[in-house]
């Protein structure tokens, strides 16, 4: 058995090694992420707040987005239907009321008045009949899975739309709290069709100024906006794939918030006076996509066998430091579908494992190739793993990519195996559906089980609570048993702010809404 208290030791010298090659600066730098200093300089009297994040946004576009770092870019561009508070719960933001039919197959959105988008047009009941079919129509459109009960949606007068399901879909407000309920200028779309990504145009408290890809994303204040003043002239999303630069950059005051700290970093910024960490619990997880349709993952019991050989507990304490919580299914803690004793992941049993290998026609062990993300802190996750296998004789090679083109290798389903999660949503159905039912747009593992598919589909449109998350239950024990995807843990959302940054309030998706922030 590979125990936690030998993997901790092995890993600590895996550990130690990695960061020594990665702390010395240069690399896998984009844009401002080589150790130099962010460069926005902001005029005389500006108030200018500084974000840096993890990896470049990939898309402007909600109809097309599939990455965090765009939503934490739209949190500032964009509002939704509906939206979620500190407390987790869905409440109306671009609508003003709502209701539903008993059967839940009927909403009535009674929608906000006076709001217009950045290009000057109303936002009212056309407009959201518009982004709706949009998102369930467009032929690039990544949100039709979320959207696949709506049959119709009407303008019932100016502000009243009616959205009529097919069936009735427990998670739909849900889904309207992120990129599916987002509202995107008609016009702007009209205008510049596939280019819109360029030229995006929202009815949120700040309006697009420039993208250039791997560097930044400026925004400016919008000074019509119809939910209060804005107290920020500018917001600069800077990008910084090096944890290390971008703390540093916190600390010498050239980024205000950092959108993800390494736990190596946390002691830094709880001993700098002038900073503060935001610790909490986030609504995702972090995995494995092992490829289901390609060699040597459409052998079920080699998946098995990576899948039981993960020390989750030494993982977590090495990497985490305890900021982040071992994990074997996609649900979190205070979700409708958590499940204390599934979730508990157990310690590698060598014998176990041997005997799946020996059952998958490989019994002196395999070699596979695992992708990465090119940021430092998912090069020592990496090679932890490629610890961790190497004890059971499969050995990983591990391929670094650019976050963006990880994203476009796994949806084209080229690679035997991708390290990548999710970052969380308020309905399970959001963290779980599109990822492991046939076919579906985020299912990049290629996993195709008849009875996952009934079990997730039937869960969908189950209202009672109790009887859903049985099907959750049953689902979720279903996907370990077929090792279809490999879940690692569920992180931690960690902030970093400057004291100076006044108005934040958490919300639990992590995202950093900038609406009601100001900068002493």
């Amino acid at each position: 058995m590979f125990s936690t208290k030998m993997s901790k030791a092995m890993l600590s010298a895996v550990l130690g090694t990695v960061l020594l090659v990665t702390g010395c600066g240069g690399g896998n730098s984009a844009g401002t992420d080589n150790g130099k200093a962010a460069t926005t300089a902001p005029a005389s009297g500006k108030k200018v707040l500084n974000i840096g994040l993890k990896a470049d946004p990939p898309s402007m576009d909600p109809n097309t987005s599939t990455s965090l770092y765009d939503r934490q870019v739209y949190a500032s561009l964009y509002d939704k239907l509906f939206d979620i508070d500190s407390e987790g719960k869905i409440v109306p933001m671009l609508a003003e009321s709502y209701e539903v039919t008993p059967d839940g197959k009927a909403y009535t959105l009674k929608l906000k008045q006076g709001v217009k988008f950045h290009d000057g047009t109303e936002f009212d009941a056309e407009a959201v009949k518009f982004n709706l079919e949009r998102n369930m129509n467009g032929e690039k459109s990544r949100r039709k899975g979320e959207l696949k009960f709506v049959d119709s949606v009407a303008v019932v007068d100016k502000h009243t739309v009616k959205i009529q399901m097919k069936e009735p879909f427990a998670p739909f407000l849900s889904v309207l709290t992120d990129r599916s309920g987002i509202m995107v200028s008609p016009k702007a779309v009209k205008e510049h069709g596939d280019q819109y990504l360029n030229h995006p145009v929202g009815t949120g408290p700040f309006v697009f100024v420039e993208q250039v890809k791997g560097d930044h994303v400026t925004l400016k204040k919008n000074e019509n906006y119809w939910n209060g003043q804005v107290k920020l002239d500018e917001v600069n999303y800077k990008v910084f794939t090096n944890g290390t630069a971008k703390v540093q950059n916190l600390r010498s005051g050239m980024l205000d918030i950092i959108d993800d700290t390494p736990v190596k970093e946390i002691p830094a910024i709880k001993g700098d006076a002038n900073l503060q960490l935001v610790a909490e619990s986030g609504m995702g997880y972090q995995g494995l996509y092992l490829n289901n349709s390609r060699a040597p993952f459409d052998n079920k019991y080699l998946r098995q066998a990576v899948d039981r050989a993960i020390d989750r507990d030494a993982l977590v304490k090495v990497l985490f430091n305890g900021y982040a919580a071992p994990a074997r299914t996609a649900f979190t803690k205070g979700s409708l579908a958590y499940n204390e004793a599934l979730n508990t992941p157990k310690p590698p049993d060598a014998a176990e494992i041997k005997d799946f290998l020996a059952k998958g026609g490989q019994p002196n062990g395999f070699n596979f190739k695992l992708y990465i993300s090119t940021s430092p802190e998912n090069e020592q996750l990496g090679a932890v793993l490629q610890n961790m296998l190497k004890q059971h004789n499969i050995n990983v090679t591990l391929e670094k990519l650019e976050y963006g083109q990880l994203i476009e290798t796994g949806d084209k389903g080229e690679f035997q195996a991708m390290q990548l999660g999710w970052s969380g949503r308020q309905d399970p159905d959001q963290n779980f559906h599109d990822f492991v039912v046939t076919d579906t747009s985020n299912n990049d593992g290629r996993i195709s089980i008849p009875k996952l598919d009934e079990l997730v589909t039937k869960a969908r449109g189950e209202l009672d609570e109790a009887k859903r998350k049985a099907l959750y239950d049953e689902a979720a024990a279903l996907l370990q048993e077929e090792a279809g995807y490999v879940y690692m843990y569920h992180q931690y959302v960690l902030l970093g702010m400057n004291k100076k940054v006044t108005g934040f309030t958490y919300v639990p998706d992590g995202l950093i809404r900038t609406a009601n922030l100001d900068k002493q």
